[in-house]
């Protein structure tokens, strides 16, 4: 009855109009009910009780216009798609408004292939039409063919808006199609001045989260600082694409001038902002924002507690990110990766896989980014069969493919020393994503196999992949010795031509290579064209300088680090005191460490106990070295070493018997001290307490350890 009703409907209207048989073949694909008469919609089959509509006489356009736009579901979408066809409407050049109405019902309903059929047969398409399809492509992340029909839409005629282009953006940031985002960035440009229009706000923020996200900060940051006015979420898309880039310093500094103009923040921008503390390991400006947080009624907003929790696991605070975590109500999947990832990475791994059981005890299912967090412990901890059993598990759920699993499980292989199952994973992802390399080229480079790590490099460029600052940063290591030097300037060059310079760690790596290679002047270099400098870029030049002597400009650098406000750590003491005691500066290695407890509150470790155990034995202070190491509760054996070493220069045989007594008692199994002493008392002729000593040697069958050559 159906089929024969819409046979009929079609026949008449066939004698006055021109219908492609496609539109009643569709009608026939959704039968609406039994009944024929249904095929011509009514006020109880159209839309029940929701809209009360007139006869079937008296559908205008006006009224279908006012139906279509209060739709709901699809079922009346479909019905109404009925009646537009029909009536013909889909097919009259001034009804044009309906055609691309319905369109916009499809997407706006998730029935993308329903708006495409219907887009296809309309005999002339307006930008909203246009605009619809193109959105629901952009939604479905169907990129390329978004942007094949913005071509066609140019093509045909039509006038991109400012609808179009954050959609046609949004297609060249999932693409990373950078020289397709400048041409759209042309012709919007081409248009506004054509127009003599304003720049619009919205185009402007879909152009700025487009560069950076293909990696253009500058022309990202020259859009926004050209705009006249900025919105909250132009502010953070600029945050964003910074963060995005890895240029924490800068994200927090665009922060607080945003703050300084007087906008408000929201919870997007603190979550987005706060990961930036935990990078540069700066606890301070965290618990700042945190506070920020509080002020503003976001301490609850899940997506910043999460970023809180990331940022002080960052900054070494496990214990507050813990307590912050226990207080959440409603956690979720991300809560729980956040706190795993962070034990992982201060090396708490007992903390970890205790974590990791409670979560499971649950019956909460771990995401690939749970698994990839909690996998560096069954490494370390050598649980290698644990290890294999979540690979199974991520395999059972379908997790084979994620790209954060299989980074984790080559790391994890490659730990074990199970490269080969490292490399069958990285053969079956290696065109997936960079961070799959990344791993590959990391596990090499931790276990020395400088060839496999320079290969895979080549390999991933030759796929085309833009090697990431991640990427330099695990391989720039390898070249840390002279014969590598060459090598080492071929990354230098990549950094340089891909823009890449601007990233600190990229540097630092750069910083520490040079200087290991022994080319101080070339480290200096890269330190003096770094825009932005941390903590560790400090400690690095630092340490080099002073090692090889000049603890004059180690101080010197000390002085510009304190100059640019940046808080020295435990490790730029050891730094300091080590370059003085190189360089013989007693009283500046004296005046240091006690600016480090007085001015820094820093409390001293066994690093600096020997550095300064070495500054009094350089000064002839043996008995004050002495002195100071009885202060210490528990000295390290090095640190005794060190005071005995200083014995035999300054030929103090009385206080390297009180020393090595003490060595004797916490390591009577070590040779070598046994045999330093026994030259102490051969320097100063006492052949008896010599033969003692070999003696001792012999009755505890103790041997010296052959040294090893590189011929």
């Amino acid at each position: 009855m159906l089929f024969s009703s819409i046979l009929s409907v079609s026949s008449r209207l066939k004698s006055t109009q021109h219908f492609p048989l496609f539109h009643f073949s569709y009608l026939i694909s959704y039968p609406f009910n039994s009944r024929p008469s249904s095929c011509i919609p009514h006020q109880d089959s159209l839309m029940g009780s929701y809209h009360e509509l007139p006869t079937i006489h008296h559908f205008s356009h006006n009224t279908l216009f006012f139906h279509l736009r209060s739709v709901s579901n699809l079922p009346v979408a479909r019905k109404l798609h009925a009646l537009l066809v029909v009536h013909g409407y889909l097919h009259q050049n001034h009804s044009l408004v309906l055609g691309a109405q319905l369109v916009h019902i499809y997407v706006s309903l998730n029935s993308l292939q329903e708006a495409l059929l219907v887009f296809n047969h309309l005999p002339k398409r307006n930008s909203f039409a246009w605009n619809s399809i193109i959105k629901g492509l952009v939604d479905t992340d169907n990129f390329t063919k978004a942007l094949d029909f913005y071509h066609s839409m140019i093509r045909e005629g039509s006038a991109a808006d400012n609808f179009t282009f954050p959609l046609v953006l949004k297609a060249c940031s999932g693409l990373s199609d950078l020289q397709q985002g400048r041409k759209i960035h042309e012709s919007i440009e081409s248009v506004r001045v054509r127009s003599n229009a304003k720049p619009n706000i919205f185009v402007q923020c879909a152009l700025i989260h487009m560069f950076a996200k293909c990696g253009s900060l500058g022309e990202a940051r020259m859009i926004f600082e050209n705009m006249p006015t900025r919105d909250l979420a132009t502010w953070g898309a600029m945050i964003s694409g910074m963060m995005q880039e890895g240029t924490w310093f800068e994200a927090l500094n665009l922060f607080r001038r945003m703050r300084m103009e007087g906008f408000m923040v929201d919870s997007v921008i603190v979550a987005t902002v706060i990961p930036a503390c935990g990078r540069i390991r700066n606890l301070q400006i965290g618990m700042g924002l945190h506070g920020c947080a509080i002020k503003f009624g976001l301490d609850d907003d899940l997506y910043v507690s999460n970023a809180l929790i990331d940022m002080y696991c960052k900054c070494g605070h496990t214990e507050m990110a813990e307590c912050l975590f226990r207080s959440i109500e409603f956690k979720d999947v991300i809560s729980w990766s956040s706190l795993l990832a962070g034990y992982s990475q201060n090396c708490a791994y007992t903390e970890c896989l205790a974590l990791f059981s409670e979560m499971m005890g649950l019956g909460l299912r771990p995401t690939s980014v749970t698994l990839a967090s909690v996998l560096p412990s069954f490494s370390v901890l050598k649980l290698f069969k644990q290890g294999k059993e979540i690979h199974n598990y991520a395999i059972r759920q379908g997790f084979e493919l994620d790209v954060f699993i299989a980074s984790a499980l080559i790391d994890f292989y490659c730990k074990c020393r199970l490269t080969r199952e490292a490399e069958i994973i990285f053969d079956i992802m290696a065109d997936r994503d960079i961070a799959i390399g990344n791993s590959l080229v990391a596990g090499y480079a931790s276990n020395g196999d400088v060839d496999s790590a320079f290969q895979t490099l080549r390999r991933l460029q030759k796929g085309g992949f833009r090697l990431s600052s991640i990427t330099i940063v695990s391989v720039i290591p390898l070249c840390n010795r002279f014969t590598m030097l060459n090598k080492g300037k071929e990354l230098h060059a990549y950094v340089t031509r891909s823009s890449l310079g601007s990233v600190v760690a990229v540097n630092n790596s750069l910083i520490d290579m040079y200087c290991k290679c022994g080319c101080l002047d070339l480290a200096k270099k890269v330190f003096d064209l770094m825009t932005e400098r941390d903590v560790v870029t400090y400690n690095i030049i630092i340490a080099a300088f002073g090692m090889h002597g000049y603890g004059d400009q180690a101080i010197m650098f000390f002085d510009h680090m304190k100059e640019q406000r940046i808080e020295p750590d435990k490790v730029t003491f050891i730094a300091l005191l080590s370059a003085c005691s190189h360089a013989g500066l007693i009283e500046s290695g004296f005046s240091f460490y006690n600016s480090m407890l007085q001015d820094y509150g820093i409390s001293p470790e066994m690093e600096h106990y020997s550095c300064m155990v070495d500054l009094y034995s350089r000064s002839g202070s043996l008995e004050d070295a002495w002195s100071f190491v009885g202060k210490i509760v528990e000295p390290n054996i090095d640190v005794l070493g060190s005071l005995l070493g200083a014995c035999r220069v300054h030929k103090r045989v009385d206080i390297a018997e009180l020393v090595s007594k003490r060595i004797f008692e916490r390591r009577p199994e070590d040779p070598g001290y046994y045999i330093l002493l026994s030259n102490i008392y051969a320097d100063a002729g006492r052949w008896v307490d010599v033969m003692k000593v070999r003696a001792m040697i012999q009755e505890q069958s103790l041997k010296k350890k052959a040294g090893n050559s590189w011929t």
